[in-house]
């Protein structure tokens, strides 16, 4: 089992930025592409953002393209989501995933594993 676990939220103003982390254990990080997923009350878990195996290809949200961008430090086993220009709109629990296909993929159901979740407030 890969455990990943998120850091880095918080409250923020709107405009204000954020970096979240997630920390993946084991050896075998650069296996995974990883990706990042937003959740607010009520709704589906959405996608934000995902990086291949080895972070040659990005891919993002047309929401959050320009304003957000996911990197991988393989070396740290850890992933990151910079967050730029927030908006209220971005409020929400922000997951990262692991999975298996080397692009990451949109939906859920193409990641393996799930952190738990961090949150990420921003107040205009």
């Amino acid at each position: 089992q890969v455990a990943l676990v998120e850091s880095g939220g918080g409250l923020v103003q709107a405009g204000g930025s954020l970096r979240l982390s997630c920390a993946a254990s084991g050896r075998t990080f650069s296996s995974y592409a990883m990706g990042w997923f937003q959740q607010a009350p009520g709704k589906e878990r959405e996608f934000v953002a995902a990086i291949s195996r080895g972070g040659g290809i990005t891919d993002y949200a047309d929401s959050v393209k320009g304003r957000f961008t996911i990197s991988r430090d393989n070396a740290k086993n850890t992933v990151y989501l910079q967050m730029n220009s927030l908006k209220p709109e971005d409020t929400a629990v922000y997951y990262c995933a692991a999975g298996g296909k080397y692009w990451g993929g949109r939906l859920t159901d193409e990641y393996d594993y799930w952190g738990q979740g961090t949150q990420v407030t921003v107040a205009s």
